[in-house]
């Protein structure tokens, strides 16, 4: 990915800039080469707008959008306003990156760590007796259910725990391969968590709640596919990290 940025000075009435580039987002949109796109307009100096745009590639841009058949729609919109560009380069991004505290995690959001060693307390009773997936645990080392509830926490923001003291991404793959895990018995352990966090009263918000069952769905059927004769996935990755609304595996 790279990341366009172009900077503009718009003096006067800025209602037609905008306006155009209202109309020219459809082509942005419509762009296989473009990720994202967000116009921004300066608090202290209104005059001044910075177009940020994603593009998958510089040559996605200059060679693939930029000959495409959308590029002489996009262009026709704002071309009045070139003349008002200061800059417009090409950024890559850098592994400087993070969220700050505006928002908070999926983990405290939850109710930290008491809340998941509750929520795979409950589970784990539930599996035991489970005619479906019972039997994948009939041996399971009695800290099995506290040691999941530290792979939650640490994928829903918490602390490495996981990580730190268990072995992180390796350990937990280790946990899958070779188990041969059916759908049904996949499907049967999403049931009885979900189950489980109703039970012990996790948020039932529809945007926690979505954010965590996307984070359970992806992850099962990793495990799933994983866990089958012959698999061979990656045996060294991070832990995942999931926030609201997003499902970036392996966002460092």
């Amino acid at each position: 990915m790279t990341v366009e940025y172009i900077r503009y000075r718009i003096p006067g009435d800025t209602t037609a800039f905008e306006d155009a580039y209202r109309r020219a987002a459809r082509f942005l949109a419509e762009a296989p080469q473009c990720a994202d796109f967000e116009l921004s307009r300066c608090t202290e100096e209104p005059s001044a707008y910075i177009l940020r745009i994603t593009w998958t590639s510089p040559e996605d841009h200059l060679k693939g959008f930029r000959t495409g058949d959308l590029f002489p729609g996009f262009l026709a919109e704002i071309r009045p306003y070139i003349e008002a560009i200061e800059e417009m380069r090409h950024y890559e991004p850098t592994t400087v990156r993070g969220t700050g505290r505006a928002t908070p995690s999926l983990y405290e959001w939850a109710g930290g760590a008491e809340a998941f060693e509750n929520l795979t307390s409950r589970f784990y009773e539930k599996v035991l007796v489970d005619d479906v997936i019972g039997p994948l645990f009939a041996h399971m080392d009695p800290g099995h259910p506290r040691y999941v509830a530290m792979w939650l926490s640490e994928v829903f923001g918490g602390p490495s725990r996981y990580t730190d003291e268990r072995g992180g991404y390796p350990h937990m793959l280790g946990q899958h391969l070779g188990r041969s895990i059916t759908e049904p018995q996949r499907r049967r352990w999403v049931s009885l968590l979900m189950d489980a966090a109703d039970e012990v009263g996790l948020p039932d918000d529809p945007e926690f709640r979505a954010a965590f069952a996307g984070y359970i769905e992806w992850g099962t059927r990793l495990a799933l596919a994983n866990s089958q004769p012959g698999a061979t996935p990656p045996h060294q990755a991070p832990v995942p990290h999931w926030g609201w609304g997003v499902a970036p595996p392996y966002q460092g």
